[in-house]
């Protein structure tokens, strides 16, 4: 039988450092609540807003697959592997950290926030050779259908990580449904919604709602209002 976890929007941990309002889904920094340290391998789901030219300054990661994924604005990221780039909606970014490097995020524009999730994922391997990537989000053929954007493979479509993780974006008129299969055995899915509602075997969800689901092979996603939202399929032991 599957097992599941609720995590509504309002139950969110957060930080409101004027420049800097984060929601934090799992315990991070100041937050910190023992049932809610990590879902399976995934660690660190943030949901963070910026202020116009503000940004975090130069800081150390180390073995850590580290995701962002702009949501609105541009976000512009320099690293001490001698990475520049700016990402914005339509695009993913993926670091691994390995063993070790710095970095600086910011928002490029002065006069807007950015927000964007940045999600942390437990590698499967440790002290691999840091490494930086982005690219552009493929815009789906069909209504009503999955785009994956990260995998373990680096010849499939999105960024790559050290993981036997998979993520899809998903976007759903009123009314339709799809099915989503877990990709691995003994992994487990997290959703996350970005907007509208949602419902998964029956369990309601709206915006900025979570919901884990694992022990089964499969569930359906069904829209009871336009939606977008995030699977994340990942292994629950690593």
């Amino acid at each position: 039988m599957a097992q599941t976890v609720l995590h509504t929007a309002a139950s969110r941990g957060g930080a409101d450092h004027g420049w800097l309002k984060s929601y934090h889904t799992f315990s991070f920094a100041s937050y910190y609540n023992p049932e809610r340290v990590n879902f399976g391998a995934l660690r660190v789901l943030n949901d963070d807003a910026v202020d116009g030219g503000r940004g975090f300054g130069e800081h150390p990661h180390d073995n850590m697959e580290i995701i962002s994924i702009p949501l609105s604005g541009a976000l512009e990221h320099k690293d001490s592997m001698g990475n520049i780039g700016t990402i914005e909606p339509g695009e993913i970014q993926v670091m691994s950290a390995g063993t070790g490097m710095y970095h600086t995020e910011y928002n490029k524009n002065k006069d807007q926030r950015v927000k964007f999730l940045q999600i942390w994922v437990f590698p499967n391997k440790r002290n691999v050779e840091p490494r930086y990537d982005q690219v552009k989000i493929d815009t789906p053929e069909k209504p009503n259908t999955l785009v994956q954007i990260l995998s373990p493979n680096p010849e499939d479509a999105g960024v790559w990580i050290h993981q036997d993780a998979w993520f899809n974006l998903g976007k759903l008129e009123k009314g339709s449904q799809i099915t989503y299969s877990l990709q691995k055995k003994g992994n487990g899915a997290y959703i996350f919604v970005l907007e509208g509602d949602i419902e998964i075997n029956g369990q309601p969800l709206s915006a900025r709602d979570g919901f884990g689901i694992w022990d089964t092979d499969s569930f359906s996603i069904e829209a009871s209002a336009a939606a977008e939202f995030l699977i994340m399929d990942v292994p629950m032991e690593f």
